[in-house]
């Protein structure tokens, strides 16, 4: 197989959990684009130091994770939350658990975290939602909410706390060679 054809089918398959990947660690959602699309560009440039008996999606999310953090020292850490190597490989190693649910795409497999999601009380999700799709602040969430700012802090704390215990019992079902249906409770 050619090298373009390979990093076209490499490029599609794992475009969305670099994407994911991103917009965990970015809250600018045109810069996501832009990183998305340089993590892309700068692996075609390197693409023959990628070893192919290692999986792609780490490679290139290493790839993402250094831009993220170069973009990060550009803007200076006032503007953004600060975010380091450590943080970015754990968010890494989440989106490389995922990729191990059952589906063919990343979005079929991320509706094992749209199942967690529905299960958590309103004020949770409402605030992971606002926090995490919106990128609004804890106090803008507040504010929307009328509720307090401790309220949504904990309503965000639990929320992850939940999401995280709900996502790796269903991958850890997958890795046991349980049920890997997504919609299913665990």
């Amino acid at each position: 197989m050619e090298p373009r054809d390979l990093f076209e089918i490499l490029m599609r398959e794992h475009i969305d959990s670099v994407r994911a990947f991103l917009l965990s660690s970015v809250r600018d959602s045109v810069a996501v684009e832009d990183l998305s699309q340089e993590t892309f560009l700068t692996a075609w440039k390197i693409l023959d130091r990628y070893d192919r008996k290692l999986p792609f999606g780490p490679w290139v999310r290493g790839i993402a994770a250094k831009l993220v953090l170069n973009h990060r020292r550009k803007l200076g850490r006032n503007r953004v939350h600060f975010c380091d190597e450590e943080l970015l490989s754990r968010i890494g190693d989440g989106v490389t658990a995922v990729q191990r649910l059952s589906g063919d795409t990343f979005d079929e497999k991320i509706g094992a975290l749209r199942n967690c999601l529905e299960r958590l009380t309103g004020p949770q999700r409402d605030s992971i939602h606002l926090h995490y799709e919106n990128g609004l602040h804890c106090k803008e969430i507040a504010e929307r909410l009328g509720i307090g700012f401790e309220a949504v802090k904990k309503h965000l704390q639990r929320g992850r706390t939940q999401l995280h215990r709900c996502l790796y019992a269903k991958i850890e079902a997958v890795s046991m060679g349980g049920d890997s249906r997504l919609g299913e409770a665990q």
